[in-house]
């Protein structure tokens, strides 16, 4: 059996997915799609150029949806980040054209069969997982996007740097949105064998400077480049490699939360029939004010491009 992923959407964020799929050898068979024909064959080939240099070997499919019916995991990077700017760093931004793009992709995964795991990194993360899940109609388990594990990772590497110690030594997650509304849960945070909270009192840290720090970060990125890459690819081939070897990881992915009515991110256990186990934290009053106040404003941006409004539109033109 093989290992398939396919990457929907090779721009700067698939371009880098792709990338790492390659070089890593976490595939056998690697399908990109993308609209821009020169583009995504100019990427197969040079994907090809560079396997001489590797120590694994990928095989390369451009644009082709019969073979994505079979593969196990199909990472969505579609989306205009040209739509944001330093003015308007806001993922809504991208609502409109995102979510019409999403709707025809989750539209051809259905009439080809697919029937694996969807990893979803189009923004807004929670809102395009939403629609991937409602059109495809897939298992609310296999259905999954990346969320806050970016959001956690700019928190380990805020709290790392204030500690001097290696962010993979920072335990704890950012929950909610992945967008304005996230928020560190600094409850579920722990290093150097301590809550955050106990290091902050004995090393005097200021956690809203730190909060601030991995806020910033992105945006820094932003303004360097005018898009963020390297942070969520490494993110999703996390994802898709828990998949892909059923690794019972618990990650901060973008999971349906039925207490809320959206997807939104609480850590999961994640494995090779996606979303396994969910947890339940103990998080303060205001931790879950914070989860309920990003809920609602997953759901009200989600009702403006709810595939069932444009179903019954088309029942009223009919």
């Amino acid at each position: 059996m093989t290992r398939t992923i396919a990457v929907i959407g090779v721009g700067n964020v698939g371009g880098a997915v792709a990338h790492q799929i390659v070089t890593s050898g976490m595939a056998d068979d690697l399908i990109l799609i993308d609209r821009r024909e020169g583009k995504v064959e100019a990427d197969a080939l040079d994907f090809e150029d560079a396997q001489a240099n590797l120590t694994h070997h990928t095989n390369i499919i451009v644009n082709d949806y019969q073979a994505v019916a079979h593969a196990e995991v199909v990472i969505s990077a579609v989306g205009n980040i040209g739509l944001q700017s330093l003015d308007n760093p806001d993922r809504f931004a991208e609502l409109g054209f995102t979510s019409n793009q999403v709707k025809l992709v989750a539209q051809r995964l259905k009439e080809v069969g697919f029937h694996g795991k969807i990893i979803c990194i189009s923004n807004p993360c929670d809102i395009m997982t939403m629609i991937y899940q409602r059109v495809t109609g897939l298992p609310h388990n296999q259905v999954m996007g990346t969320g806050t594990m970016l959001d956690s990772a700019r928190m380990h590497r805020a709290v790392g740097h204030a500690l001097q110690v290696d962010p993979r030594s920072v335990e704890g997650y950012n929950l909610g949105e992945h967008g304005n509304s996230q928020f560190t849960a600094w409850s579920t945070v722990h290093v150097l064998g301590h809550p955050i909270s106990q290091l902050a009192k004995e090393r005097n840290l200021d956690l809203n400077a730190i909060d601030e720090d991995s806020k910033m970060g992105g945006y820094t990125v932003v303004k360097g480049k005018a898009y963020t890459n390297y942070g969520i690819a490494a993110a999703a081939t996390r994802l898709a490699t828990t998949i892909l070897e059923d690794a019972h990881t618990q990650l901060p992915v973008s999971n349906w939360r039925e207490e809320y009515g959206c997807y939104l991110s609480i850590p999961v256990v994640v494995g090779r029939a996606g979303v396994i186990e969910r947890i339940r934290f103990d998080l303060t009053a205001d931790e879950q004010r914070k989860l309920q106040e990003s809920a609602t404003f997953i759901l009200e941006h989600f009702a403006q491009v709810d595939p069932a409004n444009d179903e019954l539109a088309a029942a009223v033109d009919q």
